[in-house]
């Protein structure tokens, strides 16, 4: 993912605040990231939440149509709907076309 020859591919970042206590809320994630994992056009996800329940969760994908057939898998669009009525107090999705990425130290340097 961080090797600029290969090529563009496209990030979707979700920031969320999210409701007080857990109600399932771990389990499921886990579970989501587990699935987003078997997806066909998946590369990878990084995640982060601090003390205020404030999250943020970027996944990577090959393709729009990748993007399109995970926002559309029934377990997905089930969580989805969860989110919406006791997990999280608002969010944000955006959906950006990466062209090139790097990161330090550059990999296979230490």
């Amino acid at each position: 993912m961080t090797n600029e020859a290969a090529g563009s591919y496209y990030a979707v970042i979700f920031s969320s605040q999210r409701t007080e206590g857990d109600h399932g809320y771990g389990v499921m994630a886990d579970k989501m990231e587990e699935l987003a994992a078997k997806q066909p056009g998946f590369i990878s996800v990084e995640s982060v939440r601090d003390a205020s329940g404030a999250g943020i969760t970027i996944s990577y994908w090959e393709s729009l149509d990748a993007i399109r057939n995970w926002k559309q898998n029934q377990l997905h669009q089930a969580a989805q709907e969860k989110g919406k009525q006791a997990w999280y107090e608002s969010y944000n999705v955006k959906i950006c076309k990466v062209e090139r990425a790097y990161s330090y130290p550059a990999a296979g340097h230490s």
